[in-house]
């Protein structure tokens, strides 16, 4: 009870009071670039390590190796010294007795370990323990992978029955083409991965030359400095081998148009072409001409098009996903079999419109309204907060990032959005896919 009271009375505190984020950056001794949000409201904090070892790191042939890696690591630990080795059951108790959490995951450019905790002295101190340990010496039980791989594949087989598992796997596949953001993980790669390439993916990768620390909670910079001495000391010993250049996402020299057959109540309608790159000078037009676009629910212009007025999907959107490299800019809905040329064809000329037109001065009004306003939300807890700094600090953003965002939004202008989305997107050259359309 007293901890819920003391997140709604943090929740609660007026945005004005939580406008200003500090962000202290240093570079650790080892490369590692630590960032650090001083939150006292709260006794709890959030660290997170991120590692250039998402998925654009996996070959073809291993594709879903980097996530495999990270889900393995919760196998448990070898004994070290005096202390017992844990497997995945003890190793889970052990964090359950701390109340506290950790895990990994990968995302395409990220290789991410997380830890929540509670900063009493004493559970912040072997939570902080536990951690080190589990990236100092994973068990890597292949018993344990063994049974991972099995469920992931029987995963596999229930998706690919899915028409909407189908139509983004035809999507990625033509937007990408051979990059790594397109790559595929399907049975064939998850039987080429083996604990060995596991561990040589780990040590290649999360090293702590690379690494990037954010820390946010109820820390100053003393207490974060010993924290992180102990988080990077526990991956030194891994090196630092150089990585090679990953290319570029190649921009897509015709239309692709994929009608593939499904017998299903909903056809997956997506159009689209990769996009750009996080580090595009013209993110901010972009981001709020997209919520215009489609991505602002029922108000955006899509949603009007293809549901208000001629209801042909209950539900129907747009987004960029940059990343390191051009992610993919994507239009999404399902509607009935027979409607899946109409809805086509209306969503690609709304599309059309918007790049040539561009927004009205009302729509962009209503859309900076919304968007600064709702800013607060993005940065209500300690999780998004966190999310928000790991951004800023992998992205090479301006450390007061956040606190200009909403005037970057305010100064976006109807010809800054035309500008920037004739620039990027070319209608009449973008993918489609359909699954599940009826003549």
């Amino acid at each position: 009870m007293a901890w819920g009271l003391l997140l709604l009375a943090a929740l609660m505190l007026p945005a004005q009071a939580r406008a200003a984020i500090p962000i202290e950056h240093w570079m650790h001794a080892s490369g590692a670039r630590v960032y650090l949000v001083s939150s006292p409201s709260i006794p709890m904090l959030d660290v997170q390590m991120d590692f250039d070892g998402g998925s654009r790191r996996d070959s073809a042939p291993q594709a879903g190796l980097a996530s495999a890696t990270a889900g393995l690591l919760s196998g448990g630990v070898r004994a070290q010294g005096d202390l017992p080795a844990l497997d995945e059951n003890a190793l889970s108790e052990a964090w359950l007795d701390l109340g506290a959490q950790f895990g990994a995951q990968a995302s395409t450019d990220r290789f991410s370990v997380s830890l929540r905790t509670l900063t009493e002295p004493d559970l912040l101190e072997r939570a902080v323990a536990l951690a080190a340990r589990q990236l100092a010496a994973p068990a890597w039980p292949a018993r344990v992978w063994q049974r991972d791989r099995e469920r992931m594949l029987a995963a596999l087989r229930e998706a690919d029955n899915r028409p909407g598992t189908i139509a983004s796997r035809r999507f990625a596949r033509a937007v990408y083409g051979d990059h790594p953001y397109g790559y595929q993980t399907d049975a064939a790669s998850l039987h080429a991965i083996e604990v060995a390439d596991m561990q040589a993916f780990f040590r290649r990768h999360v090293v702590a030359c690379r690494a990037q620390v954010v820390l946010v909670g109820a820390i100053d910079r003393a207490r974060a400095t010993r924290i992180v001495d102990r988080l990077v000391s526990a991956v030194a010993p891994h090196g630092c081998a150089l990585l090679p250049a990953v290319r570029d996402v190649q921009p897509l020299a015709q239309a692709i148009d994929e009608r593939i057959p499904f017998a299903a109540a909903q056809a997956q309608v997506l159009i689209g072409q990769p996009g750009v790159a996080r580090d595009d000078p013209d993110f901010f037009p972009l981001f709020v001409g997209n919520y215009i676009l489609g991505g602002g629910g029922f108000v955006s212009r899509l949603t009007t098009e293809v549901r208000e007025k001629r209801g042909l999907s209950y539900s129907v959107y747009s987004y960029f996903s940059p990343g390191r490299h051009a992610g993919a800019f994507q239009i999404g809905l399902t509607t009935r079999p027979d409607q899946a040329a109409q809805a086509v064809d209306v969503s690609r000329g709304v599309l059309r419109r918007f790049v040539e037109q561009g927004p009205t001065e009302a729509e962009l009004r209503a859309a900076r309204e919304f968007l600064v306003n709702g800013f607060a939300l993005r940065i209500d807890s300690n999780r998004k907060l966190l999310d928000n700094v790991a951004n800023i600090a992998w992205n090479g953003l301006p450390l007061d990032y956040l606190d200009t965002w909403r005037q970057r939004v305010e100064q976006v202008s109807v010809a800054d959005i035309r500008r920037a989305f004739a620039r990027v997107l070319q209608p009449d050259r973008m993918v489609t896919v359909v699954v599940g359309a009826q003549p």
